[in-house]
């Protein structure tokens, strides 16, 4: 797309406006002229990084963060991990946010037994407490606890407040374990990718426009993994703090650290309106701020986008999509790879005389539910019909603050009168709990993921639908027409109130503010559903391990490790959560993982016939080598770990005796760190050495225990499959000597509990 021009080199800004790429005669000269040079220290990322981090060290920054969020799905397994391991009080504000597991008649008094739980967490040890249907997580923060120049940590991978001037990081729970006992976050210092914004947006592209294309343009070549985002230039200033938040949002799907943006007067007005104008101030790059690469982004070439299944980066213009439509043929490919014959899927059957039709629309959550987003459809829908047919709306307003002045101004009236439904502050249709459509629907969203299963289809089942991301404005444009896939800038858009006002009593009287007033002896509530983690142990002085599932897709998500949807309700049970482990992706990894974890159980109370039979293939003394080999099983994956912070993707297969991941790389930093902190050994190989594994190989991996306590970072060990014993070697790079010993006590609380004990 000629709107985004990659410059995947160091580049310079100077004054914070002045782009100088080096990448011509001219520019080099120019450079060489002004004897420009330096490191990242000039960027705002790294003012706010250093600013955080307690020990300066090249090699690892170790950050403490101003304040912490989490919503329901993962707040009771970090407390009840940090209540383990000594947790007395929360050192600073944390909220707990409830909007994902809200739909109480999914599994029982499971989901509200979560949220009694939470308040009652919140006034013993000191925490805020949000109740369902409030906000969801990612609105409330901005709203409430957003400051420039803080830096907030969050259990959601959509933890992103650089539009606020709030470096927001979204991780699994067991960082967030960290800070409440007055750890640090550590992190290799990253990359900086400037993306800098020129012109301005046509009428009819939002935020969800700008954002496919930017993922599009750089997620599958991997251009800026674990880099921060920082966003500058003469584009921003065109920008509203909407569009600027649903753009910063969906950074996340890039696979990027964080991001950061500069702050002016639109900034300072979000604070001032959200009553606490003390809490901004300028952020800007120094007078020369060196970046490690750039995006350039001519806002006014971005056209209406789609993301296609099953991939935010999948995105092609909806004029591309309309003038040919066999390109819903590759997506169909794409489900036939990975499930099969197990389900019928087809896009085809959507064009009928040449038009694309839907089946549902939804603007919701973080990325679609704001202010702006639902006023613009609502201008688009005035006076007119969703229809009466198959084609239905809903909306869901990411607060009650925003729903009150989309009442006060008119727009959900307009909205409902044109056939679309409101429904609460809720994240359910961005995970797979909420508008699930009919098998093999298309259902067009303004959320912020589309990976397989997010509507809550079960393949499994025989069922499957799938999810398109859309912009509000073309969704609307779409419901127009009923269902037929219509661009936003192909239909008039009138005017509407843009003045919006923060109701913020609203919180006053419903939200529980304890930070700072914890109750030591009040008791936490726990219902039926919340159970203790079960005893894990240290790791062994070998490590033998046998692969449960093989996953040679290009990515595997956090959303096949453990799905998402109606599993959440169990995130508060751990073995009845591991059920549910790859149970979408490889349905046999539950048994092949549990078998392996009886024959463990054999090898700790005596001898297992299994393991000794293996270990004779490779060691001299099998009956010696047995005592002190650990057994367990072990996920193989090219790439895994992309998409959500969620820490169950790791721990799920801690529970059920994983002892190790063995992949090319990973997708995310927070994957990574999810298996280290749960014990699981995070190797990689290269890919040049890699040879065709199937499920029943084992990997014997001698001296383990010595190696990571030592900081060897390339490891001999062996392969025993059906075609005999290869060698190999196993990398495990960059562990800091916390992550190391870890590793060594087994996962995080082992860690937390040893030292207190000693």
């Amino acid at each position: 797309m000629d709107a985004i021009r990659i410059i995947d080199h160091s580049v310079y800004l100077v004054d914070g406006r002045e782009l100088l790429c080096g990448d011509t005669a001219e520019q080099e000269a120019e450079i060489a002229k002004r004897g420009l040079s330096g490191s990242r220290e000039g960027t705002i990322a790294y003012s706010i990084l250093n600013s955080h981090s307690v020990k300066k060290d090249e090699k690892k920054m170790q950050i403490r963060f101003d304040s912490l969020i989490s919503h329901d799905i993962t707040y009771v397994g970090i407390i009840q991990t940090a209540r383990a391991s000594g947790l007395r009080q929360f050192p600073v504000p944390y909220a707990l946010t409830n909007c994902h597991n809200s739909l109480c008649a999914v599994g029982g008094t499971i989901n509200e037994d979560d949220h009694v739980f939470g308040l009652s967490a919140a006034k013993k040890y000191g925490g805020i407490y949000v109740p369902a249907n409030q906000a969801v997580i990612h609105q409330y923060a901005r709203e409430m606890m957003t400051k420039c120049g803080n830096m907030l940590l969050g259990s959601d991978s959509h933890t992103r407040y650089g539009a606020m001037g709030t470096m927001g990081v979204g991780e699994g729970g067991p960082e967030l374990v960290k800070q409440l006992l007055c750890n640090t976050w550590d992190v290799t210092p990253p990359q900086v990718a400037l993306v800098y914004l020129e012109n301005a947006p046509k009428k009819g592209v939002g935020p969800h426009d700008v954002a496919i294309a930017l993922c599009t343009a750089v997620f599958k070549k991997g251009l800026v993994t674990n880099k921060v985002l920082e966003f500058v230039g003469p584009g921003v200033k065109n920008l509203s703090m909407d569009f600027r938040i649903g753009v910063d949002v969906m950074t996340t799907e890039t696979a990027c650290l964080s991001s950061i943006w500069e702050t002016d007067e639109t900034v300072k007005n979000f604070y001032t309106v959200h009553g606490r104008p003390e809490d901004y101030k300028q952020l800007m790059p120094q007078s020369v701020a060196k970046y490690d690469m750039a995006i350039r982004i001519d806002l006014s070439k971005i056209e209406s986008m789609i993301a296609l299944p099953f991939h935010p980066s999948n995105g092609y213009t909806i004029h591309e999509l309309q003038e040919n439509p066999s390109i819903l043929k590759e997506v169909e490919e794409v489900a036939k790879a990975q499930f099969g014959n197990k389900v019928n899927f087809s896009l085809k059957d959507k064009v009928r005389d040449g038009k694309i039709y839907v089946d549902q629309g939804v603007i919701a959550g973080c990325a679609g539910g704001m202010f702006e987003n639902i006023c613009e459809a609502a201008a688009i829908l005035d006076n007119s019909s969703t229809g009466d047919g198959y084609f239905s709306l809903s909306v869901y307003p990411s607060s009650v603050p925003v729903n009150l002045a989309l009442i006060k101004n008119g727009a959900q009236q307009k909205l409902l009168e044109a056939g679309a439904v409101f429904k609460p502050c809720f994240c359910g249709p961005c995970f797979g709990a909420g508008d699930v459509p009919a098998n093999n629907g298309l259902s067009i969203r303004h959320t912020t993921r589309n990976f397989p299963n997010r509507e809550g289809s079960k393949p499994g089942d025989g069922q499957l639908s799938s999810v398109a991301l859309v912009d509000a404005r073309s969704i609307a444009a779409t419901a127009l027409n009923h269902g037929v896939l219509t661009a936003a800038t192909d239909v008039e858009i009138p005017e509407y109130d843009k003045t919006y006002t923060f109701e913020k009593g609203v919180y006053d009287k419903r939200v529980y503010h304890g930070f700072g007033k914890a109750q030591p002896d009040y008791e936490l509530k726990l219902g039926p559903n919340i159970t203790d983690w079960p005893s894990m142990y240290s790791l062994s002085d070998n490590l033998l391990v046998k692969l449960a599932a093989v996953l040679q897709d290009d990515v595997t998500t956090t959303d096949e490790l453990i799905p998402s949807g109606e599993t959440s309700s169990y995130r508060s049970n751990p073995l009845r959560l591991s059920q549910f482990a790859l149970s979408r992706r490889e349905p046999m990894y539950v048994k092949r993982a549990e078998a392996v974890a009886a024959e463990e159980a054999k090898r700790r109370a005596g001898s297992s016939e299994e393991v000794l039979s293996v270990l004779k293939k490779v060691c001299d003394n099998a009956e010696e080598a047995e005592k002190t080999t650990q057994f367990g099983s072990c996920v193989f994956a090219k790439r895994p770990g992309d998409g959500s912070a969620r820490e169950q993707a790791a721990s799920c297969q801690k529970v059920l005796g994983g002892f190790a991941n063995i992949c090319y790389e990973f997708a995310t930093k927070r994957y990574r760190s999810n298996c280290i902190n749960w014990g699981i050994l995070p190797f990689t190989i290269d890919k040049s050495t890699a040879f065709d594994y199937e499920n029943g190989d084992y990997v014997f991996v001698p001296g383990i225990r010595d190696a990571i306590k030592n900081g060897k970072e390339e490891i001999p060990a062996k392969v025993i499959a059906k075609d005999g014993v290869h060698d190999i070697t196993l990398f495990v790079k960059g562990l800091t000597d916390e992550e190391k010993q870890i590793i060594l006590d087994g996962c995080l609380m082992n860690y937390y509990k040893n030292k207190m004990e000693n």
